[in-house]
């Protein structure tokens, strides 16, 4: 049953969550290796999913895969992209790391173009284009530092490993649509989180740490937290149209910016705000264009349907 209102709250509340789990991992980021709050991150969001499947009474139906190797695939390049994304937020403001992680929906139009075969017109590609600037001049500060000699080089690390992080998250949505063909969410959802925690485990020989009872706490909670936003977002999009909640997704610049002011004293620079708005207007752009396309196609259908 469509409910828009509560699904834009569920929204609105995964993107909470997810930013606070961000927040956490960035905070214990110079005593953690990624590989270790990958694992943390993944594990733990296990038993919240099988937690909230029961409660649905879907444990059995639920996990049923038909393409198992799809799952692997999916969960590999997510696992690169989540890795390259912590430990981007080692060396970035948060609200920058954030702003440069909305290319990956940008770079999804090109992929599902080149790997789908999904049909690309002027109108999207003028709004990936659009994107594309927004992204250069939130970098524009690095680029410019590193022209001059003047960027250090974690800051220009911190910079590469975001974008390549963004990249991969557009290849893991690709690899998403492929399997939403055959694959329910909740079987998504659990089998990356199973996969990621076993290729998380193979960076245990480069690094990993015994944390103290502050670092583990804030692991164990941010690990439940993405499990528990992964619900609310699943949910919400069982409630309304992609149209109607994706959009929502934006509403991270806000919080990012206010966590990182509050929790590490950074401030977004007028050039960053000036790129992320350039980004966002590409995001709801495409994704208007995706529901006017949508409306079209199923109009084509009724008119194709006969009826009587």
């Amino acid at each position: 049953m469509q409910s828009p209102f509560r699904a834009i709250l569920f929204k609105v509340g995964s993107v909470f969550l997810f930013v606070c789990m961000s927040a956490m991992i960035k905070s214990v980021s110079d005593e953690v290796p990624p590989g270790q709050a990958v694992f943390f991150r993944s594990l733990l969001a296990i038993p919240v999913i099988l937690v909230w499947l029961a409660m649905r009474h879907e444990l059995r139906t639920g996990l049923r895969t038909a393409v198992p190797m799809g799952h692997v695939w999916r969960g590999l390049v997510g696992t690169m992209a989540m890795g390259l994304g912590f430990a981007g937020l080692a060396y970035l403001p948060l609200a920058e790391a954030q702003s440069i992680q909305y290319l990956a929906p940008l770079l999804v139009v090109i992929f599902a173009a080149m790997f789908l075969g999904e049909q690309v017109r002027a109108f999207r590609l003028t709004a990936v284009a659009l994107g594309m600037t927004g992204v250069l001049i939130v970098l524009s500060p690095r680029l410019t530092a590193i022209q001059d000699g003047t960027l250090g080089e974690g800051e220009a690390l911190g910079a590469v490993l975001v974008l390549m992080s963004a990249v991969f998250a557009a290849l893991a949505q690709v690899f998403v649509r492929k399997l939403v063909t055959t694959e329910q969410t909740s079987a998504i959802v659990f089998w990356f989180s199973v996969t990621a925690s076993v290729l998380a485990l193979a960076t245990l020989p480069f690094g990993w740490v015994m944390p103290d009872l502050r670092v583990l706490s804030i692991l164990i909670l941010a690990g439940l937290l993405g499990g528990l936003g992964q619900i609310l977002l699943t949910t919400s999009y069982r409630l309304a149209d992609v149209s109607v909640v994706a959009p929502f997704e934006y509403s991270s610049m806000l919080l990012s910016v206010m966590f990182g002011y509050w929790i590490f004293s950074e401030v977004p620079t007028l050039t960053m705000l000036a790129g992320v708005a350039l980004i966002i207007s590409a995001g709801v752009l495409i994704i208007w264009r995706e529901r006017k396309l949508g409306l079209e196609r199923n109009k084509g259908r009724k008119v194709m349907t006969p009826q009587g």
